[in-house]
Parts: C-alpha cells; sequence; structure tokens
C-alpha cells in the first residue's frame, strides 16, 4: 500500500520522493543546512525543485559546502532575530494543498531582514519555502504520513546547543572588529 504524500511530491521522482520522505519540514538547527536550504531556495525561481535537488551537488561546490561563514558573519543580534519562531516550528494543519500560504508574516520579516543585511534574491515566498523546507514550519498536509513524524520531532526536538551559537556569534563579533 502507498503512503499519503503531500500533493507537491511527485510520485515519478525518486529524488522528489526522499527529499518529502526525509528532509522536507524537518527541523534544522544548523547553519551551514540552514544556509544550504537558503541557496537552494532562491535557485528555484524559475525551476522546478526537482531540479534544484538534482543540482544540489554542484550548488555544494559552489558555496564552499555551504559553509556560511565564509559567506556572511553573524552577531548574538543576528541569531536572535532569526529566533522569531521562539526556538519551536509552528505546527500548522492544513488538509487541502490551497490553504498551504506563500508567504506569512515571518517570511515578510525575515526576507526584509536579510534584504537590509545585502541578501539579494530571498523575498517572503522564496523565505516562506525556506521556512518549510528547514522545519519552521510544518506545511505537511494533515493526511500525510509526514506530518506526524514531523510533530513528534517538534514536540520532542533535540535542542539546539545554545553555547556553541554563542562561541559562533563571539567569533565572529570578534572578525568584524
Amino acid at each position: 500500500m502507498d503512503k499519503k504524500r503531500c500533493g507537491w511530491v511527485g510520485a515519478d521522482s525518486p529524488v522528489m520522493l526522499e527529499y518529502h520522505d526525509r528532509e522536507w519540514g524537518v527541523p534544522i538547527h544548523d547553519d551551514v543546512k540552514h544556509f544550504e536550504f537558503l541557496v537552494l531556495e532562491g535557485a528555484q525561481a524559475g525551476l522546478s525543485w526537482s531540479v534544484v535537488l538534482n543540482k544540489r551537488e554542484g550548488y555544494r561546490r559552489a558555496f564552499s559546502e555551504f559553509d556560511p561563514n565564509k559567506v556572511a558573519r553573524y552577531t548574538e543580534k543576528r541569531v536572535q532575530k532569526l529566533l522569531f519562531v521562539g526556538g519551536q516550528p509552528k505546527v500548522n494543519r492544513w488538509k487541502i494543498m490551497k490553504q498551504v500560504p506563500a508567504t506569512s508574516a515571518e517570511s515578510d520579516s525575515f526576507s526584509k531582514d536579510l534584504k537590509q543585511r545585502g541578501f539579494s534574491f530571498v523575498g517572503p515566498t522564496v523565505i516562506y519555502a525556506h521556512m518549510q523546507a528547514v522545519g519552521m514550519v510544518n506545511d505537511h498536509l494533515v493526511d500525510c504520513f509526514r506530518y506526524r513524524e514531523v510533530a513528534k520531532l517538534v514536540s520532542n526536538p533535540s535542542k539546539p546547543d545554545m553555547r556553541k551559537l554563542e562561541m559562533r556569534s563571539e567569533r565572529a563579533s570578534r572578525a568584524q572588529e
């Protein structure tokens, strides 16, 4: 028996099935992974997501293994500003694809902040897609088998190591001086 999945998943694409079933919507607390998804979401404009996933390794090479420290340095204030979801993903309860929004107040704010810091191609729609991909919101449809699995991760998260974030922030602040 086939598992019920979100409507955007193409059953004929192994890379899309793998992505949906293992990655999409899973909360991420790793800067490198966040940067990877941000780059990939930006690349998606005008392309299908399956094309982007098929080119993922090329993006990884082009962006130095998605090491955000080579692209920008964040202060503790910046890290705190990005935690607008309070460190807890937002769990939505969409029943049909038409209910899933393209943007939110949070993606608008996140986008505006990134643009003020010199990022480009990070509009609210790209940022909302990023938030979905990295588990800042759980937008799996409620009848998708991954909805409950991801919701369990949210209710029992392994908290990010805040000391590592603080140390990273301190190094970035020293480097800016």
